[in-house]
């Protein structure tokens, strides 16, 4: 009678441990990673980290594209793939979109007689161009069988170099009002939250969610079961592609230009943030939740290595460490939750 009472009180508290969400560590780690700069704020810089509320202000406003982006990162990642080719993609919409959001005032608009459009259609055109490269990338992965991170490689040089011969390098400036309203205040913040409610209930509720963990737990499995492997891999790499390039929109009408340099390394940012939310690389697991507590840590390590006046290139090197280390934690997990 004991021995089935100790079994059924270790059931009941295996079973209150799985209630916990997964992503309540990666938040203690954020949590941890604050305070940690909050005291060596006190005693390197005389000043408090967290108290401060235009740094943390410009922490969330910096880290919503890269948020945007990992949004669809993570649903790749979670499929077995890559995507490497985000952030050029910022830089190719960033520049489409901003031609067709130049004012009339400008006297070097690249299209004058396409001025002063209503701002659905730098908006429509960036998403669209970034929705196309997701779609080639999806085709080039489910049609050739050519490995994801060949196939985004070769989609991140062609993006830049289409970003550069578009305009022969020129940056675009002159933008309406209209368009760069997107990028003021708190609406980059709200564009990504939005985002990543919308992805995080398709993720979790719909069918589209299923098939993608599906995918990425056992893609044999799955296309035994009846899916459509191949079909659902390019809708996959398509949203990924749309989310880059509605980042691209919101970056161009942040700095209220654009320049074929954006988006520089914002892929690697994207995928660290998705590795660090908990998303394996091994595919079958991972949550837009996790996502956006690990964009936010990425965030908060880089405002409080400049809070502390850390140099750029140890920054880098810290970054990449923990990258490391997220994917030893990840591998480690893997390991355990297999035995």
């Amino acid at each position: 009678m004991s021995t089935n009472s100790a079994a059924q009180a270790q059931a009941a508290a295996q079973k209150s441990a799985r209630r916990l969400p997964p992503e309540l560590n990666i938040f203690l780690v954020l949590i941890g990673i604050a305070l940690v700069y909050e005291v060596l704020g006190w005693i390197f810089v005389g000043q408090s980290f967290l108290m401060n509320t235009q740094r943390l202000t410009i922490i969330i406003l910096q880290v919503a594209v890269i948020g945007i982006i990992a949004v669809g990162v993570t649903q790749v990642i979670i499929t077995g793939g890559i995507d490497l080719s985000s952030g050029s993609v910022v830089g190719m919409t960033a520049m489409f979109s901003a031609s067709l959001a130049q004012a009339s005032t400008w006297p070097r608009a690249l299209y004058p007689s396409l001025t002063d459009l209503p701002v659905i259609v730098p908006l429509a055109v960036g998403i669209g161009v970034g929705l196309l490269a997701g779609i080639i990338n999806g085709q080039l992965i489910a049609r050739t069988k050519i490995p994801p991170f060949i196939a985004t490689l070769g989609m991140m040089v062609s993006a830049r170099g289409m970003s550069k011969w578009y305009t022969k390098g020129q940056p675009v400036s002159g933008l309406t009002e209209q368009f760069t309203f997107i990028g003021t205040g708190i609406w980059p913040v709200v564009i990504f939250l939005v985002v990543a409610v919308i992805f995080h209930i398709a993720l979790r509720y719909t069918r589209y969610g299923k098939f993608t963990y599906a995918i990425g737990a056992n893609v044999q499995a799955a296309r035994v079961s009846g899916i459509n492997v191949e079909s659902h891999l390019v809708k996959v790499y398509a949203i990924a592609g749309a989310l880059a390039g509605l980042a691209g929109v919101v970056t161009a009408a942040r700095a209220q230009t654009a320049q074929a340099g954006m988006g520089v390394m914002y892929e690697l940012d994207a995928i660290a943030a998705t590795v660090i939310g908990g998303t394996s690389l091994a595919g079958g697991v991972g949550r837009i939740t996790g996502t956006v507590i690990g964009t936010v840590i990425l965030g908060v390590m880089t405002s409080g290595f400049t809070f502390l006046r850390v140099d750029a290139y140890y920054q880098e090197i810290v970054k990449g460490v923990i990258i490391v280390a997220a994917v030893v934690v990840d591998v480690y997990r893997q390991k355990k939750r297999k035995t």
